[in-house]
């Protein structure tokens, strides 16, 4: 890449008036304001809105009744996938931190979501869903490690079902995806993940400019 088209591509990454106003356009209510917070007071990173409503669409297009989240955080993806899932449906959401699910199980009782509905599972994800069931779910949601990515699609192929829908976020890493000069650990193994995806005869994606990236396929 030469140095004018790196500055091309740099300019390419400040938000458009368009892409702000798609961003905003599903306002965040009170719970997720309060989830955005909880975020902020445990240092962490959180779906932006683009992305919460995007979840939440896709939930509901599913009528979702089982959905596994890697990455719970302090709740604001879970409570977006929640608020489009089935009434009955159930939130597997797993995460290393027990403090990041006891702050979501919070936003959730803010919510008035029953206990039952939501399965929280303190550990690490390629530990845990191993354990899970092969075709059970609806959804896989992934915002967890991006050096684990690639085999987060391997066993997300694994655990949908026909139709379901698998969810990465951070698919376009910070912008960095797109660098072609950018060699970063993170970079790499999160197009290595996606082109994983691509390689799958089964799945059928597209890459979504919301947020930081989400990459949507659906499995035959």
């Amino acid at each position: 890449m030469t140095p004018a088209s790196r500055s091309a591509a740099k300019a390419n990454t400040t938000p458009s008036p368009s892409w702000a106003y798609s961003e905003s356009f599903v306002a965040d209510d009170d719970t997720m304001l309060l989830a955005r917070a909880a975020s902020r007071q445990l240092a962490l990173g959180s779906a932006s809105q683009g992305v919460t409503s995007a979840l939440t669409f896709l939930a509901s297009l599913l009528q979702a009744k089982a959905v596994v989240e890697v990455g719970t955080g302090a709740g604001v993806s879970g409570l977006a996938l929640i608020r489009g899932m089935a009434r009955d449906g159930i939130l597997t959401s797993i995460d290393l931190e027990t403090e990041h699910q006891v702050a979501a199980r919070q936003i959730f009782v803010a919510e008035g979501v029953p206990a039952r509905r939501v399965r929280l599972i303190a550990g690490s994800a390629l530990n845990v869903m191993p354990k899970l069931s092969d075709g059970a779910y609806d959804m896989v949601v992934v915002d967890g490690d991006p050096l684990e990515f690639v085999e987060y699609v391997a066993q997300s192929q694994r655990l949908l079902r026909s139709g379901g829908l698998l969810v990465l976020h951070h698919a376009l890493w910070k912008g960095l995806v797109a660098d072609e000069a950018n060699e970063d650990d993170e970079t790499l193994i999160i197009r290595e993940a996606l082109q994983a995806v691509q390689d799958m005869e089964e799945f059928t994606s597209t890459l979504l400019p919301v947020g930081d990236g989400v990459l949507v396929a659906v499995k035959a």
